[in-house]
């Protein structure tokens, strides 16, 4: 089967998209430039989403010395299954030695019953950069679906040179499982991966921030008793002298979670030639 294709190599002196094939169901838009060096690329779903049984796989290189982002329009919305069919994602991506890859969508928003699995795999070189931003809502909550989809599983991992492991992470949902009961206060989850050098600054900051934010009081007590707290995140390390960074976010809305990642990584403007999530 033929997977999508992109090609970031270091033309004239810019990243410059070299290649760029999809197929249905789904297809890549590169807009023109929008500043920086950065090629921006958005993941467009024929009809609004991803239909029970779908299945969308790509593979990403991006050369040393460049930059690529790699977007949405809005929520990736999976629909609900027929049977037992499973809607599915696989991404590859190479990036090259002092390259960046900011891979930052927008939430993956399940309706009810719907069942999917995604599986992205980073394979790094020496001083590669890499921004992972994975996250899902619980559902069309406005019309009364919370966590109601059946399955929703996400792996992300992250080899250096010579396929050595540096980062596995798995988050399991199913229905009726003990982590979608406690999911219940909140509406929706992320999790943001940083690391390599051309990000150093944000992961200093982002962790500042995030001990800042989580050193007050979990709950609010009111008059007769405590509510539980709207927005939770935790921050942690990973790999040698903790060359990564990984934020797990959890929130009762999901405008908090765009606002926390838009002043987070705002200072990448400079490196992508616009802020993420404005």
């Amino acid at each position: 089967m033929d997977r999508g294709k992109l090609v970031v190599e270091r033309v004239q002196g810019k990243s410059t998209l070299t290649r760029c094939f999809s197929k249905y169901p789904f297809k890549f838009i590169n807009p023109n430039k929008v500043g920086g060096d950065a090629v921006w690329v958005y993941t467009i779903t024929y009809g609004g989403g991803i239909v029970s049984g779908d299945s969308i796989d790509y593979d990403i290189e991006v050369g040393d010395d460049c930059m690529a982002v790699l977007t949405t329009q809005s929520s990736t919305k999976v629909y609900k299954s027929i049977g037992s069919k499973c809607s599915k994602q696989s991404l590859e991506a190479i990036v090259g030695s002092s390259a960046l890859l900011a891979l930052i969508p927008d939430p993956v928003t399940c309706f009810s019953t719907a069942r999917y699995s995604q599986m992205q795999v980073f394979k790094l070189m020496p001083q590669s950069s890499l921004l992972v931003v994975d996250w899902i809502t619980s559902g069309r909550y406005e019309t009364g679906e919370k966590w109601a989809f059946s399955h929703y599983k996400s792996t992300n991992c992250i080899l250096l040179q010579g396929n050595e492991p540096l980062f596995l992470d798995t988050v399991l949902l199913e229905k009726g499982s003990c982590g979608l009961d406690q999911l219940q206060h909140f509406h929706a989850i992320a999790m943001i991966i940083i690391l390599g050098p051309k990000l150093k600054l944000i992961q200093d900051q982002i962790q500042k921030d995030v001990k800042k934010l989580m050193s007050r009081p979990l709950f609010s007590k009111g008059s007769s008793k405590e509510t539980k707290p709207s927005f939770l995140a935790s921050c942690s390390t990973f790999g040698l002298k903790g060359q990564g960074v990984v934020v797990r976010v959890a929130s009762t809305t999901t405008e908090s979670i765009y606002n926390f990642l838009q002043q987070q990584l705002a200072g990448m403007e400079i490196l992508l030639g616009a802020p993420p999530y404005q």
